[in-house]
């Protein structure tokens, strides 16, 4: 609900601060008083554009706060939430505009922009002004109406649900369809990379190995050479051997340590030293033994190599990384083999898909056809009470191709006097026919409406005497569902408020300033008698005023 509206420094008004309250709030004032300064200034706060000329004359800036409670509001606390935005149960809208023109917005302290402050207002009040009217000459507008009316709305979201799950699979079907053609190019390029591929079958470690035995086998001549007077240095040799000389060594120490027991571990250490160079001496004649210069062998290793490395440049891969890559296009080629009955499974989860929605949107339709009778029937026996006698407004659905919004187009056809085909409500009905189809529509779906408040700019133009007193029953029963604020001329319909506020304005030498004051009983009779008219407030007329107050406050 809306509980606050804070104004500074903007047209005409240089303070304000307002409370509204629960219930019809009615606003009144001569022609020119500024009465449509509060409507600009709340719209202000709900994204509207922002100009440099609302900013009063002389001020660097103007700003508007309102303050909503929406405790009773889920769409917009859970809006508010999913953002981060929240703080508990109130919403605080603040809009500031520079002389230069600059504006900013924000939500409970949050700089925030232009298009989610629209969005959330849209959920926390809605504006009907007699000129702006283009929410109820929009097909989709009468929908949600419609669909509201109903009770509607979750199977209407699910539907849309449905749509969006059908529009996702039809689009993977198309996907694959569009590249089957690709992937039939690209199964006969795997095919002949992996023929390749298969042919080299090279196994895992393999590489290293073939690498490590061309080394050896292209070394072998110099590998043997070296290896032989090793073996010769070593233990072979007719004299001077390694092994000859440690044997030296060893007698002089094992001499020594006849003298002195402290040599024993030198003894012992020489003694290893011939163990292990008669141990090398083996190992090397061993090594000699199996290393052969076999050319035919090490052409072959070559080859293999050769086919290794030039596969892997064909592929852009190094050579080690050939075995994986060849797991990888095997099984893509595997997958792709199987690409028919993957298009099968896709096409059947489209054609699930579209099953759903349509099951879904044809009840939907169902239920909106049975709502749009009744609707129909409400609207028209409101329009005879708004003095609309001979107008015609029927709720008409068309089959249309299949959509979000289901199967068919909602759409209120109007007709104001009688011989006149029934036509699109944006072609025939005026500013007045249409301010008073609106709030028909409004009053016949209070009891569902998801913004809790309503703010209506002199919709009773046009009508006065007994049409203006039912509109103003109308807003007053409105008021009993939802927060309503009216802007009026109509004493009829002022009588009808909970609270009535009255705009005025203030003219100095070079200054101008809008006051708006909440009025009392005694301000009410006399705010009420002057809208009855005249040049001259007689008692008479007051009397009138009275008489208009207590029973408009007496209505249900």
């Amino acid at each position: 609900m809306f509980t606050h509206l804070s104004v500074r420094h903007f047209a005409t008004v240089d303070q304000l601060e307002l409370e509204p309250e629960p219930g019809l709030t009615v606003i009144s004032g001569e022609t020119g008083a500024g009465k449509s300064v509060i409507i600009d200034a709340l719209s202000l706060t709900l994204g509207e554009r922002a100009d440099s000329a609302v900013v009063r004359p002389g001020c660097d800036r103007a700003e508007v706060l309102t303050t909503f409670d929406v405790a009773d509001n889920p769409a917009a606390r859970a809006w508010l939430g999913e953002r981060e935005l929240d703080n508990g149960n109130e919403c605080l809208l603040r809009r500031t505009v520079r002389a230069d023109g600059r504006s900013r917005a924000y939500i409970n302290g949050t700089p925030t922009p232009l298009t989610e402050v629209r969005e959330l207002g849209e959920m926390l009040i809605s504006i009907h002004s007699q000129h702006e009217h283009q929410a109820l000459l929009r097909k989709e507008t009468h929908r949600q109406l419609l669909d509201n009316f109903a009770e509607a709305g979750a199977q209407a979201e699910q539907v849309r649900d449905h749509w969006r799950a059908w529009q996702k699979a039809r689009r993977a079907h198309d996907q694959a369809l569009a590249g089957a053609r690709e992937q039939t190019e690209r199964q006969e390029l795997l095919r002949f990379q992996l023929e390749e591929l298969d042919a080299l079958a090279l196994t895992e470690g393999e590489l290293p190995e073939l690498e490590q035995e061309q080394q050896r086998l292209g070394n072998a001549e110099a590998l043997i050479r070296l290896c032989q007077q090793a073996v010769t240095a070593l233990y072979d040799g007719d004299e001077g051997t390694c092994n000859d000389q440690l044997g030296q060594v060893s007698h002089w120490v094992e001499e020594a340590r006849r003298s002195d027991d402290a040599l024993a571990t030198v003894f012992d250490t020489v003694e290893s030293a011939r163990l292990q160079v008669e141990a090398a001496a083996d190992d090397l004649r061993h090594y000699l033994e199996k290393l052969d210069l076999d050319p035919q062998r090490l052409s072959q290793v070559e080859e293999r190599l050769d086919q290794t490395y030039t596969l892997a440049r064909k592929h852009r891969l190094r050579p080690e990384e050939l075995i994986e890559h060849h797991r990888k296009l095997a099984e893509e080629a595997n997958t792709l083999e199987h690409f028919d009955e993957h298009l099968e499974a896709l096409a059947a989860a489209e054609q699930t898909a579209r099953e759903t929605y349509m099951e879904s949107a044809r009840a939907l339709g169902r239920r909106r056809r049975e709502a749009g009778t009744r609707l129909t029937q409400q609207i028209q026996k409101q329009l005879k009470a708004l003095g609309m006698k001979a107008a015609r407004l029927e709720t008409v659905l068309e089959e249309s191709k299949p959509g979000p919004d289901g199967l068919e187009e909602v759409e209120f056809r109007f007709s104001a006097n009688p011989g006149q085909p029934l036509r699109a409500l944006a072609k025939v009905a005026s500013g007045g026919e249409l301010s008073r189809v609106s709030l028909a529509i409004q009053v016949i779906c209070a009891r569902n409406l998801t913004v809790p408040s309503l703010v209506f700019d002199e919709v009773d133009v046009g009508v006065g005497g007994g049409v203006a007193e039912i509109v103003g029953r109308l807003l007053r029963e409105l008021g009993e569902h939802a927060q309503v604020l009216c802007i009026t001329h109509q004493p009829q319909v002022a009588a009808q408020g909970h609270q009535h506020w009255q705009v005025h304005k203030i003219q100095g030498k070079d200054t101008t300033h809008t006051r708006i004051q909440s009025l009392d009983t005694g301000a009410r009779v006399e705010e009420v008698a002057r809208m009855l008219g005249g040049v001259e407030i007689t008692e008479s007329t007051l009397t009138h005023a009275r008489e208009m107050l207590d029973k408009g406050q007496r209505v249900a």
